[in-house]
């Protein structure tokens, strides 16, 4: 037994989700889940193929991205878990895939507009895509600097992390977060679908308005308002 299992069958469990959404082709994707009281998170191995994997084969790490526990190396995309969980202290949950429309959206260096009530009952604005990352970031720790790439988009557009629990990282493809790491999952399935529907939208009608300033609020605050109802 270790201390760490719980968050390992919690990495496990979700990682196994994303290619039953569809989410993830192949290894393209992993989720991470916290635990602050520890300091680590649990994320997928590098590499492995989601019908190999275990809870046993899922690597703990710190929030200075260094294995704690673990055979196996941790995923590649490690070091940008690292920095969002160290600098964004309400999450504990990490979801990045490249599925297939949030990636084309990434790829197009487009936020997506809100368009309709589907967007509006998970966030009030666009979802944001970060600039692609400046040449000396690049030439740098990669994934580490993706990190800081997708804190300095939210810090210039002025979001919480707490409110937009998704961004598009500009020519690369999408992370989400939650409080949990079930929650970064479902955020990232929300994520896909409101990508597909903003493209199917454009392609029906190429001026579609934004979804007007009362049917966002109205959306957003009957599911998350001090006096929301919906699904309750």
């Amino acid at each position: 037994m270790s201390k760490y299992d719980h968050i390992k069958q919690t990495a496990y469990e979700t990682n196994m989700q994303l290619p039953k959404l569809g989410l993830v082709l192949f290894t393209f994707g992993n989720v991470s889940a916290a635990d602050r009281s520890l300091g680590v998170f649990a994320i997928k191995p590098s590499g492995v193929p989601y019908e190999e994997l275990t809870p046993e084969k899922m690597v703990i790490v710190d929030f200075d991205g260094k294995t704690v526990e673990g055979t196996l190396r941790p995923s590649s995309d490690t070091q940008t878990h690292a920095v969002l969980y160290k600098h964004w202290e309400g999450i504990n949950g990490i979801v990045h895939t490249h599925s297939t429309y949030a990636t084309a959206w990434a790829q197009s260096q487009r936020d997506i507009p809100i368009f309709g009530t589907t967007h509006a009952d998970h966030i009030t604005v666009d979802v944001p895509c970060a600039p692609p990352m400046e040449d000396v970031m690049i030439e740098g720790d990669y994934e580490y600097q993706t990190g800081f790439q997708i804190m300095n988009c939210f810090k210039d557009k002025g979001l919480s992390y707490e409110e937009v629990e998704m961004i598009l990282v500009g020519n690369h493809a999408p992370f989400t977060w939650g409080k949990t790491a079930e929650k970064a999952v479902y955020n990232s399935a929300v994520l896909e679908t409101v990508a597909q529907m903003a493209l199917l939208t454009e392609q029906i009608n190429f001026g579609a308005p934004r979804l007007k300033d009362a049917l966002i609020k109205k959306h957003y605050e009957r599911k998350h308002g001090a006096n929301s109802y919906y699904g309750q």
